[in-house]
């Protein structure tokens, strides 16, 4: 028992140390203008997976609160494994993916690469498919000792497999596909800082574009041109969390993994889809 008790407090002190860290950490961002009127603060990543990641979120919106901060703490909604997954459908105006079975989308990490067949929510337009992972598979690059050009034919010999599995399936799916990696995202797709943990390094580096490789292997899904957006994976993370958030005007996320990456959202008017 004096085992079980010591065990606890090394737990509950971890737990009391983070979430001060976090608490910290957050009113530190709340300082800044691009920070200004947000309410509710969403965490993901790995962290927000298990137990121990969410009781130390629930003891720092305590904290929160009772510093007389006006902000809602909480943990992301879905699953931390699939919300980048889901987050990459609303890359894409809502005309562009309501009126297809599904989409593609790739979530890229620096130990993982994940790629699955999105399936929208049919039963509220305005809801913009609070969507659902229908099949993924998961690459676990960091085991293996590969280069850049490498792991994007490895990439594309998934989506082509999604592909394939769609189609036995009778999943129309829409020509566009939805990547989140991370680094910094500029608006051409180069990723010009940020990418020195992906798989074979150098993806920030000599104008690679990884959107225009896989549109150059994959030109086009179910006969129409495809299209190809990438963005940080902390913000397509919190695109996730859109169906959820149609009572706040701004929002911010926090995913917590290998590092820390943060977004903030201003929610717009309502998406409307004629087919649906």
């Amino acid at each position: 028992m004096n085992g079980d008790v010591k065990a606890a407090g090394v737990i509950l002190g971890a737990i009391e140390d983070f979430a001060r860290a976090l608490e910290e950490v957050i009113e530190r961002f709340m300082k800044q203008p691009a920070w200004s009127g947000v309410k509710e603060i969403i965490v993901g990543g790995g962290f927000s997976r298990g137990r121990i990641g969410v009781m130390a979120i629930g003891r720092a919106n305590a904290l929160l609160k009772s510093m007389g901060a006006d902000i809602e703490l909480s943990p992301i909604k879905e699953d931390p494994d699939e919300a980048a997954l889901i987050g990459a459908i609303h890359l894409f105006p809502f005309a562009e993916t309501c009126s297809y079975g599904g989409m593609l989308a790739v979530d890229i990490g620096g130990s993982n690469i994940r790629a699955g067949v999105i399936i929208p929510s049919r039963k509220k337009a305005a809801d913009k498919q609070r969507a659902s992972v229908w099949r993924s598979e998961l690459w676990r690059h960091r085991d293996e000792d590969i280069d850049r050009d490498t792991a994007v034919w490895d990439l594309v010999g998934m989506l082509k497999g999604l592909v394939k599995a769609a189609e036995r399936h009778k999943i129309r799916l829409g020509p566009v596909i939805g990547i989140a990696c991370p680094g910094r995202i500029e608006a051409d797709g180069v990723i010009s800082r940020g990418g020195q943990n992906l798989p074979g390094g150098n993806w920030d580096n000599g104008g690679f574009n990884l959107p225009d490789r896989i549109r150059g292997i994959i030109p086009e899904i179910g006969g129409e041109a495809t299209r190809v957006l990438m963005h940080n994976d902390a913000v397509v993370q919190g695109l996730s969390e859109v169906p959820f958030m149609t009572a706040s005007d701004r929002w911010a996320i926090l995913t917590i993994g290998t590092g820390l990456g943060n977004a903030v959202f201003s929610n717009r008017s309502k998406p409307r889809c004629e087919n649906i």
